[in-house]
């Protein structure tokens, strides 16, 4: 005789016999208005520049980019996070081309609003990286410290340039204490309220920038261990979370995205604010190397690094597949 008391009772199975039932009680869902494209734009170049370290990402031209910025509002996208990359003659020592109205950042935020108006948010890098001799994030004291300090009064003037070229939001990423009260100081000045402010709180001193620095064309030496944030840490960030909101974030961010998932959730569990989360280059870049060598199914990876990072509590997404991501979606 069968004992038919020796089998389960409860069977989580039957909610995923097929295709419709498991979307039907998906718990996580993407939508192409989660995304937003980070873009990198140079100076002085005709054609599109790939980035070897990431492929199928480049380094636009001006006319480029506003196709790209065209192609994200047809694909449902909702923003498009601009990266300048200057000429190397013009970099110095204070990053004069992050300040200036005609640098090759504030010239393609004109572009791009020129192109797409308010069907995507104009979003600016706000930092000095790509525009130093040094590489650094900031200005330079007499022994080569990064000094906060000077850094702030930098970072106001860019808050103002770049708002002024049409931001309609920046992102201060330096990791600078008091940035984000000096930089909503700095808009409010100039009478712009109206430009929003996402504060990348949790930037982590991570192995996995490797690529990008390819794509801004970096003069680092050394690294940015003494203002970016180690790894280790995590009440730490929830410290940079409190001070970024009593200062005037408007939006948070944690990057990157896939190794600080902890992170995300605790954020996204503290606040109510949106929060953002960066899938940045080596996220991307080793996803790229597995599928082009066989070793993994690359839209499947895609969709699932993604949907993990919305699972985690990111309201928008920062991915170099956004445009791609946001098509197939729809």
């Amino acid at each position: 005789m069968t004992t038919y008391g020796s089998f389960p009772g409860s069977r989580p199975r039957r909610l995923r016999t097929t295709p419709v039932m498991r979307r039907m009680v998906a718990e996580t869902r993407l939508h192409p208005a989660d995304f937003i494209l980070p873009a990198f734009v140079r100076e002085g170049v005709s054609e599109p520049v790939p980035i070897q370290a990431m492929p199928g990402v480049v380094q636009h031209t001006r006319d480029s980019l506003k196709k790209a910025a065209l192609e994200a509002v047809e694909a449902g996208v909702s923003g498009i996070m601009l990266f300048g990359v200057p000429e190397e003659s013009k970099k110095d020592a204070l990053g004069t081309p992050g300040t200036d109205p005609e640098g090759i950042l504030q010239v393609a935020i004109r572009d791009v609003r020129a192109e797409v108006g308010d069907e995507l948010l104009v979003m600016s890098d706000l930092c000095l990286d790509e525009t130093t001799d040094h590489g650094h994030c900031g200005v330079l004291d007499a022994e080569g410290r990064v000094d906060n300090d000077a850094t702030l009064e930098r970072y106001a003037e860019m808050a103002q340039v770049q708002a002024d070229a049409g931001a309609h939001v920046v992102g201060p990423s330096g990791m600078m204490d008091g940035q984000i009260g000096v930089v909503r100081d700095a808009l409010d000045q100039i009478g712009r309220q109206d430009v929003a402010v996402l504060a990348y709180t949790a930037k982590y001193a991570s192995v996995f920038f490797g690529p990008f620095r390819e794509a801004v064309g970096s003069s680092l030496k050394g690294d940015r261990k003494t203002y970016q944030q180690d790894p280790a840490n995590l009440r730490e960030s929830m410290r940079e979370l409190a001070l970024d909101l009593e200062e005037g974030a408007d939006m948070v961010m944690v990057k990157p995205a896939g190794p600080y998932l902890d992170v995300l959730a605790r954020v996204a569990d503290a606040v109510d604010v949106p929060v953002a989360a960066y899938q940045i280059s080596g996220e991307y870049s080793m996803v790229e190397a597995a599928a082009e060598k066989g070793w993994i199914d690359r839209d499947r990876a895609i969709f699932e690094t993604l949907t993990g990072i919305k699972r985690a509590g990111a309201r928008n997404i920062l991915t170099y597949w956004a445009t791609e991501a946001a098509r197939k979606l729809r």
